[in-house]
């Protein structure tokens, strides 16, 4: 899949979705280089109080504003709602933190075309990370196999921000948990679509800025209890 490109170098058909709460610090790296990469930009500001939308603005990207905090994923479903109405190709999400490489977007699109899949989900540990706690991996392998068992999808990394995924396969996901939880809940919203994915090797870039964004070790715990709980209760 090679999305066009417009006589200035945009990739026309590519809109990149990018979920910020309180980035001010990250978010203006992240939308120039994203925007010199040729990609549109939508962030959705989620209810930030340290002037994420403006510095966001000012940087290129077209900004949507939830007035209180929701969580990631409502910040995804609007930004992927808006991006559909642009009636684009292909559709990526990608992290405010700074963790993840544009340069990695080409390689998940292309394996989109590769694959004939609808979803090019990115995956760490096919692919580098630098500064990974081990802590964290861990915990990171133990959501995957949860996932497996609950889904049925044979992958290595379910809770990886950077993602690419059709028209038709964007479509196909309605996001009810708001918090983080989101990540598994798009997985079994894959599952259930029967559609086609494939995982792409990318390099995550850990710092302390990130890690300290990141869930901490607990919550992530939570999330791990309560997506089981639905589970039981389905």
């Amino acid at each position: 899949m090679e999305p066009s490109l417009n006589m200035s170098g945009r990739h026309t058909g590519v809109w990149v979705v990018c979920a910020a709460y309180n980035e001010a610090a990250t978010i203006a790296r992240v939308v120039s280089d994203l925007e010199r990469g040729g990609y549109q930009v939508v962030v959705v500001d989620d209810g930030s109080t340290d002037g994420t939308r403006h510095v966001a603005s000012a940087a290129g990207a077209v900004v949507i504003t939830h007035p209180i905090n929701l969580g990631q994923g409502a910040a995804l479903q609007t930004g992927i709602e808006y991006a559909l109405s642009r009636a684009p190709e292909v559709i990526v999400t990608f992290d405010a933190d700074g963790q993840h490489r544009v340069s990695d977007i080409p390689r998940l699109i292309e394996a989109l075309g590769r694959e004939r899949a609808d979803f090019a989900l990115g995956s760490r540990f096919l692919g580098h990370t630098h500064n990974l706690p081990a802590l964290r991996r861990a915990v990171l392998r133990a959501a995957t196999l949860f996932t497996r068992v609950t889904t049925g999808l044979r992958l290595t990394d379910t809770h990886n921000g950077l993602r690419a995924m059709t028209r038709r396969g964007a479509a196909t996901l309605r996001l009810r948990q708001n918090r983080m939880a989101h990540a598994s809940e798009i997985l079994a919203e894959i599952a259930k679509s029967g559609l086609r994915y494939v995982e792409v090797p990318v390099t995550i870039d850990y710092t302390a800025y990130s890690l300290a964004k990141g869930q901490r070790i607990g919550d992530s715990v939570m999330i791990v209890l309560d997506l089981f709980s639905q589970e039981l209760c389905r």
